[in-house]
């Protein structure tokens, strides 16, 4: 069978603090969380021609046709999000964290991003590890970016 090749974007989201959340208040923070992806992120996706390709408790990974559709979903839900979070607590609010990576999936395989191919065996361990460019290149969130209001 032969591979076809395709770009995509794929943004990849979690609840920043989930365990916290759910820790104080389990049944309350997955109806909240329920009720987001229903009413708020899964509109988003339609609208911006994404496919879910796995959801986890509290994350996802998304695919998209273009980096152009992936960025303004991205940025639709984050503004969502300040509109849903406004007057409550700070510990009760749901926060978003997103990123998005350009890559190369086959049809028939898995999503792999680009960076996996940067990827060196770790001959102590038997396992790979990221080499120091790609290490290097690695980015954080940054502190205090959180959108909630106080």
């Amino acid at each position: 069978m032969a591979e076809t090749r395709k770009l995509a974007a794929i943004l990849a989201a979690d609840v920043v603090g989930f365990s916290r959340l759910a820790g104080s208040d389990e049944d309350r923070t997955l109806a909240r969380l329920r009720a987001l992806r229903s009413d708020l992120v899964d509109p988003t996706i339609a609208v911006h021609h994404g496919r879910v390709v796995k959801r986890t408790g509290d994350g996802s990974l998304i695919e998209f046709r273009s980096v152009v559709d992936a960025v303004r979903c991205a940025i639709e839900v984050q503004n969502g999000m300040v509109e849903r979070n406004a007057g409550l607590p700070q510990e009760r609010c749901i926060v978003f964290r997103i990123g998005s990576s350009k890559t190369s999936p086959t049809r028939s395989g898995p999503i792999r991003s680009k960076s996996a191919s940067r990827r060196k065996p770790n001959r102590r361990q038997g396992r790979s590890r990221p080499s120091r460019t790609s290490a290097r290149r690695g980015r954080r969130s940054r502190p205090g970016s959180r959108r909630c209001s106080s």
